[in-house]
Order: C-alpha cells, then sequence, then structure tokens
C-alpha cells in the first residue's frame, strides 16, 4: 500500500447511501444504553423524554449549520477540514486530533460494548465460563466483532455500504417494529408516567447538564455525511439533504422510543439498566420474546461500528494527506481504494478503550470531548456568511448557530462541575494535541 499524489478518494455515494450513514451513526449504543443510566440520575419519566426532545432540538440546530458548511466545502474531514480553513490548521488539527483519540474509536468501543451487553442479555449462559469474570468475557466479546467490521471495511466503500445499507435498514424496520407492536399489542402502563424513582433526591442543574451530554452523545452522528464529502456523488445538494433527512428521522424513532421504554418499565426498574430495550421488551411480550428482541438489539448496533469504521479513517487520511498526522494514514490500498492503516489504527485504539473503562466512564469522556469543537465549527457559520462563501442558505439563521452555541457551553460547564475528573482528561487529550500539531508541522518542515 503506497501512497502519492495521484490517489483520491473517488465520489461514489448517493443521497440514500449517505443519509443511512447518518442514520447509522446516530442510532447506536446511546439509545439503546442511556435511558436507563439517565433515569437513575433524572428520576423523573417526563424530564428524561423532554431532555431527549431538547436533545434532538440542538442536533436539528447543529444539522443545519454543518449542512451549509458541508455544501461549501465538500471534502473530507469534517471539522478538521472546516476549522483548518475557517480559523487555522492548528485549530482544525486539534479537532482532528480529537476525532483519532474519541470521535469516532470511543463510540466504536460503546457500540461494541452495547452489542456484548444485549447479547449477554439473550444468552446469558454462553458468558459463563468457569475461572473468568463475566465481564472480561463481554469485553473479547466487544473486541471480537470490531476486528470483523474492520475486516469488512478493508475491502472497499462500495462492498462496505452494501453491507452498511443492509444493517441500517434492519435496524430501522426492528426499531419500527418495537415501537408499533409495543404500543399495540404489549403489557405496559401509562400510569409509569405518573411515577418517580424513589427515595432519591431531585436533581440539580449539574446532573441534568450531564444528562443531556449524554443524550447529545446518543444523537452523535447528526453530522456523518460531512466526513465523506469528496466520496460523494452531487456533495452540496447531497449533504444538506442528508443531514436534515438522518436527523429528523431519528428525533421522531427516539422520542418514540423513549415513551415505549417508560410505558413498559416503571422508574424504580428502569433505572440503572444498560440493556433498556431486553427489559422493554420483557415486560412487554415476555421473557421468550426479551431473548430474541435483545438478539435483535445486538446485532442492530452493527451498523453503528460499520458507520463509525468508515468515518473516522477518512478524517485521519485528510490529515495526512496535509502532513500533520502519521505517514501511513494518507496510504490508499491499491486494490480496494480504502486507507486501510487507518482503519486498522483505528481499531487498534478502540479495543484500548475497551480495555481501560467502564461504559459510564466512557461516555462522559466522550461526551465532553466531542461537544468542544462542534462549537467552534458551529461558530464559523456566521464567518462563512460574512465572507459571502456560503454555496447555500439554510433556514434557522441565526438562530440555529446561537441556539447549538449556547446550549452546548452550558452542558459543558455543568459537567465539569459533576464529572471533574473525566472532564479533566477530555481536556487534557486536547492539549496534549499541541505538542503533536508542532511535532507533525517540525517533521514535514524538515522532510
Amino acid at each position: 500500500m503506497k501512497a502519492n499524489s495521484s490517489e483520491f478518494l473517488a465520489p461514489k455515494l448517493g443521497l440514500f447511501s449517505i443519509s443511512n450513514i447518518v442514520i447509522a451513526n446516530m442510532i447506536g449504543a446511546g439509545i439503546f444504553t442511556t435511558s436507563g443510566l439517565l433515569m437513575a440520575d433524572l428520576k423523573s419519566p417526563w424530564l428524561m423524554i423532554s431532555l431527549w426532545v431538547v436533545g434532538g432540538a440542538i442536533a436539528l440546530a447543529g444539522a443545519l449549520c454543518y449542512g451549509e458548511l458541508g455544501a461549501a466545502m465538500p471534502r473530507v474531514g469534517g471539522e478538521y477540514t472546516f476549522l483548518s480553513a475557517l480559523y487555522s490548521p492548528l485549530v482544525g488539527f486539534l479537532s482532528g486530533w480529537v476525532s483519532f483519540v474519541v470521535g469516532f474509536s470511543a463510540p466504536i468501543a460503546a457500540s461494541a460494548i452495547g452489542f456484548s451487553e444485549y447479547l449477554f442479555r439473550a444468552f446469558p449462559d454462553a458468558f459463563q465460563i468457569d475461572g473468568i469474570e463475566v465481564n472480561w468475557i463481554k469485553k473479547v466479546c466487544s473486541i471480537s466483532i470490531i476486528l470483523v467490521f474492520t475486516g469488512i471495511h478493508l475491502r472497499g466503500m462500495e462492498f462496505g455500504a452494501r453491507i452498511q445499507n443492509w444493517l441500517t435498514m434492519l435496524k430501522i424496520v426492528l426499531i419500527i417494529a418495537i415501537i408499533g407492536f409495543g404500543f399495540a399489542f404489549g403489557t405496559g402502563s401509562w400510569d409509569h408516567f405518573h411515577t418517580h424513582v424513589t427515595d432519591t433526591p431531585v436533581p440539580g442543574w449539574k446532573t441534568i447538564g450531564l444528562s443531556l451530554m449524554w443524550i447529545m452523545f446518543a444523537f452523535s452522528g447528526w453530522n456523518a455525511s460531512v466526513y465523506i464529502g469528496s466520496e460523494i456523488r452531487d456533495p452540496r445538494r447531497n449533504i444538506p439533504r442528508s443531514l436534515l433527512i438522518g436527523t429528523g428521522a431519528v428525533i421522531f424513532m427516539y422520542v418514540l422510543l423513549n415513551i415505549l421504554f417508560v410505558y413498559a418499565v416503571e422508574p424504580d426498574a428502569m433505572a440503572g439498566v444498560i440493556s433498556i430495550g431486553g427489559l422493554a421488551v420483557k415486560n412487554l411480550f415476555g421473557i421468550n420474546y426479551e431473548t430474541i428482541f435483545s438478539l435483535f438489539i445486538a446485532f442492530a448496533l452493527f451498523s453503528s461500528i460499520s458507520a463509525f469504521i468508515i468515518l473516522g479513517p477518512r478524517v485521519y487520511y485528510a490529515m495526512a494527506t496535509d502532513g500533520k498526522f502519521f505517514s501511513f494514514a494518507s496510504k490508499i490500498h491499491p486494490r480496494f481504494g480504502v486507507p486501510a492503516y487507518s482503519i486498522i489504527f483505528q481499531a487498534i485504539i478502540s479495543i484500548v478503550i475497551i480495555l481501560s473503562g467502564t461504559f459510564d466512564q466512557i461516555l462522559t469522556y466522550m461526551g465532553f470531548s466531542l461537544g468542544i469543537f462542534p462549537i467552534i465549527t458551529v461558530f464559523g457559520i456566521f464567518k462563512l456568511r460574512r465572507e459571502k462563501r456560503s454555496t447555500i442558505h439554510l433556514p434557522g439563521y441565526p438562530l440555529s448557530p446561537v441556539i447549538f452555541i449556547l446550549a452546548g457551553i452550558g452542558m459543558l460547564l455543568l459537567s465539569f462541575l459533576e464529572r471533574p475528573i473525566e472532564s479533566s482528561i477530555a481536556i487534557l487529550t486536547v492539549l496534549l494535541g499541541l505538542p503533536a500539531y508542532y511535532l507533525f508541522v517540525r517533521r514535514k518542515s524538515v522532510g
């Protein structure tokens, strides 16, 4: 696999495929794993559902801004490309650095952990091996699925996109089936909405801010198609459409799913449960259906893992071609036309994250890290318009960027106050990018 200046990522994807990538990135471990954790902290079903609606509004505001930015700069790299062009290469690099360490590798790890949790709920006896802790068996299962999909996407974008489309459609059908059959035939109770988690204090603003940040993790992916702009046909038209179609569809499904979760499970039983979808199905239809649906949800998480493996390496590729990342990341496989070494490197980082933390620690670290640069990116929409570089004007300006920026800053501040250790590690991750940037720049100038 050798790199040269003639190698590039060709436009191969249409609106259907990239909308599926947006949906697949958004519908992942977050919606199937965080609602139980949220209920444990928020105590109130109505507060939890209200925050899901607020999170959807913030994501839609961001999608409007990124759609305009993506249409103006339809290249691979996402925030790295935008921030490098709007501000400076250093700011762009730091966003790419965070994407490398956290933005894609950590969500891959979280989705893989979600897969193993649901597989365990479906087949608990299979995870019982004498002398080995269940948590380690789950970790091995999570790592194995990352390796499988890394192998799939090493075989090319078109092959990977076909797999991605099928997985995403399976996920959408599954969610619609759970919602439709759950409300029509399930054994639930609307009385659950009038009860709270017992014997616990009312949550404060810091808890609400952290909860909203976890929800925004579940919505992360609303900006997915801007990371592969060079591989999209008619990007100025299809990037904004894909973001709005994907984000709108996911908001609708997320709100209905959370209403269904509360309808199926009373708040006390819901609090702290990671595999909340499996528990909801058990209550709605019985234990036999819990096994079936837990298995389906486990496999539905495949599309999230797959989508993140597609997107992340394109950011590292863009950075490497600019001389601001490891040179191997710019190498394109001569047969399959993918940044193969970037894909492999990302898998290694994801595996390290799985081995190093608990699920809620990963969520907080991820959420804080990923909340920083989208704020700076969305602020750039003002500069884009002022300099008359925007190729399309999407509705919502200037309200959309103002809502996104203020909400993002508020979440970061409240989350830091609630979880200072994980938030400080996230800040440290960003700061470690500074010496890395100058190291790459110096190496490029010497070379």
